[in-house]
């Protein structure tokens, strides 16, 4: 109606004024309602296709959409394992830092583990204890079986040298049971060796091995103690959080609640334009946005991203081959506004749906000294008519209260 009317000032009215006051025509006698369009046709006609081509250069150049919305990103609150609540310490609602506790699983049955890990711990330490005294006992028999070897090395070799310089004094049977008697001594030094090397071995290998099992039995069971007690991971608001002691929490089927950061996305609108405007919309141009949360405001936006695919596009490999007729619906170009001036949507709720207009700027290229006249001119004339968006997107603020309060019957 508004480019209508623009239209109508160079068009309509005119054709009506010559008729009036040059050709002397008179509403009601010449000019009536039945012959308004003979009388008016040249009017009417030129002004309908100007007021298209205004619409389509303003609707193109300075695009315009509904779908534009704040989104945040939700944390969902779970336990990295099931069980049931022992004790609560939020609320819902509640503002929350990084690290504070929000609930507590019950641990008796991780602390009853961590109890006989320590004990496991305890009992290898006594056996450490056991077993250095066991390697004093297997070092001094070590020592008793080379002193009764070497005693009975030294009769056998004294005996055996007389008896091979021919004396009479020590019979051969004698010789030959101390020569017995040498090899059953180097027999009892080994196994006294081995003893000691096995018990050697167990304070060295086994009982560290065991303790270490232990330890880290220990360690595991500790962390899934830490683990029952959910804490948030970032700053935020506790919504849907309704958690009571006594109720069961699953990591998959029942989590307790989400976590809304405060600061994700807090400073960026996401718009979706129609496709039509992806050769206009670029990094850097100016917008607006007016919010039902924060209607008769208008809020001065910059893009500042401008999504290089569309969504609509998008699919994931399966067994069936998609038919490009499925995805009749076009998507939308996705675009990211941030304010202009800092703190601007500050008071605009994240998640608010929003009206969004987008404005072209050809102030550079009119300042280019090779442009042609006729450039120039439609330039000037693309960005004087972003005026007429401007002006539709705040009667559209003015009228959004009336539209969701008195108009949709709420």
């Amino acid at each position: 109606m508004l480019e209508f009317l623009l239209c109508s000032l160079i068009t309509i009215l005119p054709d009506w004024l010559y008729r009036r006051f040059r050709q002397g025509k008179r509403w009601g006698k010449e000019i009536t309602i039945y012959s308004l369009w003979y009388e008016l046709r040249w009017g009417l006609t030129t002004c309908a296709i100007l007021t298209v081509g205004l619409i389509t250069v303003i609707f193109y150049f300075h695009p315009s959409t509904t779908n534009v919305t704040s989104y945040f990103r939700t944390v969902t609150i779970l336990s990295e394992s099931g069980g049931r609540v022992a004790e609560v310490y939020v609320k819902n609602h509640q503002l929350v830092k990084a690290g504070d506790p929000l609930f507590r699983l019950d641990d008796s049955s991780q602390k009853a583990a961590a109890e006989t890990a320590r004990t496991r711990i305890e009992e290898v330490n006594a056996a450490i204890k056991v077993t250095t005294s066991e390697l004093g006992i297997a070092k001094s028999n070590v020592q008793q079986a080379e002193a009764a070897l070497k005693q009975a090395a030294d009769e056998f070799r004294r005996k055996n040298t007389l008896t091979e310089r021919g004396s009479a004094a020590v019979a051969a049977r004698e010789v030959e049971r101390l020569e017995n008697l040498v090899d059953e001594r180097e027999a009892a030094l080994n196994a006294a060796m081995a003893n000691m090397a096995v018990v050697t071995d167990r304070i060295q290998v086994q009982l560290p091995a065991q303790k270490a099992s232990a330890e880290a039995s220990l360690a595991q069971t500790e962390n899934e103690l830490r683990k029952l007690t959910v804490l948030a991971g970032v700053d935020g608001r506790v919504g849907q959080f309704a958690l009571q002691t006594g109720d069961i929490v699953n990591p998959i089927l029942r989590p307790a609640g989400i976590l809304v950061p405060t600061d994700v996305g807090r400073n960026t609108i996401s718009a979706g334009f129609d496709q039509l405007t992806a050769q206009v919309i670029k990094p850097g141009m100016l917008a607006e946005v007016t919010c039902l949360t924060n209607p008769l405001r208008i809020v001065p936006m910059v893009v500042t991203d401008v999504l290089a695919v569309i969504p609509a596009g998008q699919f994931r490999p399966t067994d069936r081959m998609i038919d490009i007729q499925d995805s009749a619906r076009p998507g939308t170009l996705t675009v990211s506004l941030e304010p202009l001036y800092e703190g601007a949507i500050d008071r605009i709720p994240q998640g608010s749906k929003c009206i969004a207009n987008a404005y072209t700027n050809n102030h550079d290229l009119l300042d280019a000294p090779d442009i042609g006249n006729i450039r120039w001119l439609s330039l000037h004339a693309v960005d004087a008519v972003g005026v007429a968006h401007a002006a539709i997107l705040r009667l559209q603020a003015l009228l959004l209260p009336i539209q969701m309060l008195v108009l949709s019957g709420h």
